[in-house]
């Protein structure tokens, strides 16, 4: 719900900050008051063309606040979801704008920078402008299906998971499709490359094992001469070590002899001891570098044949293996061939079947609501005296989709005998501005709607036809937020909150302002509507029998937000 604008420097409005209820609130004046302006200046502030005429002269800026309360589950949020813009609960949504005099503008999102195309989608999902030239909302084919899906509580959601189901089984069947085209020009090759990998069973680490055996071997080559000469030493009859046990055992004799004896003992024997690790050492060490020309010639050419296979498939040689499994998938992937191919054939089928199931179920629900909605819309056209014309929901099909394989369309007959033809191309504009509202009241005794405004979708109009527009205003306002800019007094009766738009002049500058009318200023004002230029008592007494039944609640307190001798800027604001 629009809760509150505030205008700064826009064409004749120099401050202006007007707060909004819910209901229906009217907007009246005399012709060239700067009714349009204000409808401008919430146009800018949603996304529309920045004009640097919008800016007041002498001015270097404009600016546009609104702000608006947003129910749970309101469309809006779903788009500041999507642009990553976060509304608290219980928080205001404001929409900044400013247009600068040179023609550059900028726009903000609860404070956050907006683009003018973010603007215009939140503007779209935020508040409905309906008025004579208007082709978009109702006028607009392309959400029509939408409307009358929100209308008759169409739930196109099993259409939606049977076409994705459908969508995914066509990708699948033809991405197999293609592996297998592919595969099997290539059968030959995969199949001797199998049975190449076959044979020599690479295993995941293999060729680091093997490189290391090679180079262990390899330097026991090398060192075999020198390890052979030590063992000698150690181990002959004339070795180290055996010099060493003689002259331990005969030193041992004596070594109580003397003090010295005995200390050369204990190192004697340390000796013997380290001289033990070192030819145990030796031996481990010896017999982990043995040389087998045998086995070193085995593990070369098992090297040589990973490695090189590993460069021909340009792999790493502990991915061999991997390979291999892949290679056997891709050719038991062949050799199923059409078997595969057949299953999901057979599931393609499956898909198509539910979702042809999905969107004919669619299409009678859709039916079905087409003809409810074009009685409630028949209903309410003869009273609107519009009664020689015709409306209907044309369901044609169209290429399939998500939401079916119906296209909507509201189109009307507005003669007997004429044929059917889209809104926008039939009515003229008061039929027009009729037909919209007609056709509004309809959607909305269902579906709800947001924040409405009607641009004087009474032109041209009067008496009972306008006093039957008022009614279906008033009865469209208890579902929604209504804003109408209106010249018919049967209309401005109906609203809950009454709004004067004047201009004036004050020998220097021309300004435009607002002025909330209390219960005799509305009186006077409608009555004013009624009579013209001069307001006689015969005016006044039907303004009062006009106000009297429709009247749905008390008016706001008068503030007036006009004032034109003040020597500074002032802000204008509503009760």
């Amino acid at each position: 719900m629009l809760t509150r604008l505030s205008i700064r420097d826009v064409v004749l409005i120099e401050a202006l900050d007007l707060e909004f209820g819910e209901g229906l609130g009217a907007l009246t004046g005399e012709t060239g008051a700067g009714k349009s302006i204000l409808l401008d200046a919430l146009g800018l502030a949603l996304g529309q063309r920045a004009d640097s005429g919008l800016v007041r002269s002498g001015q270097a800026q404009a600016s546009v606040t609104v702000s608006f309360d947003l129910a749970d589950g309101h469309p809006a949020l779903s788009v500041l979801d999507a642009q990553g813009v976060e509304v608290e609960p219980g928080e205001p949504l404001v929409v900044r704008r400013t247009v600068k005099s040179d023609g550059g503008s900028r726009g903000f999102v609860n404070g956050v920078a907006a683009s003018a195309a973010m603007l215009r989608e939140l503007g779209t999902a935020l508040v409905e402008i309906h008025g004579q030239h208007d082709e978009r909302g109702l006028l607009n084919p392309r959400g029509h299906r939408r409307m009358l899906d929100n209308y008759g509580s169409v739930d196109t959601r099993a259409a939606e998971r049977a076409w994705l189901a459908l969508e995914t089984a066509r990708g699948e069947l033809a991405a197999a499709r293609t592996r297998l085209d592919v595969a099997e020009r290539d059968r030959e090759w995969v199949e001797h490359s199998v049975k190449e990998l076959s044979t020599l069973q690479p295993g995941e680490g293999e060729e680091e094992e093997l490189a290391e055996l090679r180079a262990g071997m390899q330097k026991g080559a090398r060192l075999a001469t020198d390890l052979q000469a030590v063992d000698e030493l150690l181990q002959g009859s004339d070795g180290g070590l055996a010099m060493l046990r003689q002259a331990s055992r005969r030193l041992d004799r004596i070594a109580g002899e003397h003090e010295g004896l005995a200390e050369a003992l204990a190192a004697l024997d340390r000796a013997l001891i380290e001289a033990g690790e070192a030819e145990d050492k030796l031996a481990a060490t010896v017999e982990a570098l043995a040389f087998d020309p045998a086995r070193l010639d085995a593990a070369e050419t098992r090297l040589f044949e990973l490695r090189a296979l590993a460069r021909k498939h340009r792999v790493e040689p502990d991915a061999l293996a991997g390979l291999l499994a892949e290679l056997e998938a891709r050719l038991a992937e062949i050799d199923a061939g059409e078997g595969g191919l057949a299953a999901l054939e057979s599931r393609l089928a499956q898909a198509q079947s539910d979702y042809d199931k999905a969107a004919d179920a669619l299409t009678e629900a859709r039916t079905a609501a087409a003809a409810r909605l074009d009685a409630a819309v028949a209903a309410e056209l003869a009273p609107l005296k519009l009664e020689a014309a015709k409306f209907r929901t044309a369901v044609a099909p169209t290429e399939p989709g998500p939401h079916g394989r119906d296209r909507v369309e509201f189109e009307i007959a507005t003669n007997p005998g004429a044929p059917f033809a889209p809104l926008i191309k039939i009515a003229s504009g008061g039929e027009l501005s009729r037909f919209i509202l007609a056709l509004k009241v309809a959607l909305a005794e269902e579906s709800g709607a947001g924040t409405m405004i009607f641009d004087e979708i009474d032109r041209g109009v009067g008496g009972a036809v306008a006093s039957a527009i008022g009614e279906r205003l008033h009865r469209l306002a208890l579902r929604a937020q209504l804003l109408v800019v209106t010249h018919s007094p049967q209309v401005a009766a109906r609203a809950a909150t009454h709004l004067l738009i004047q201009k004036a002049h004050d020998g220097v500058v021309t300004r435009t302002g607002v002025h909330a009318l209390s219960e005799d200023e509305r009186r006077e004002e409608i009555a004013r509507m009624l009579s013209g230029a001069e307001v006689t008592d015969e005016a006044r007494a039907q303004a009062r029998r006009l106000l009297e039944p429709a009247v749905a609640g008390a008016p706001a307190a008068p503030v007036d937000l006009f004032a034109f001798a003040a020597p500074k800027r002032q802000r204008a604001r509503t009760a």
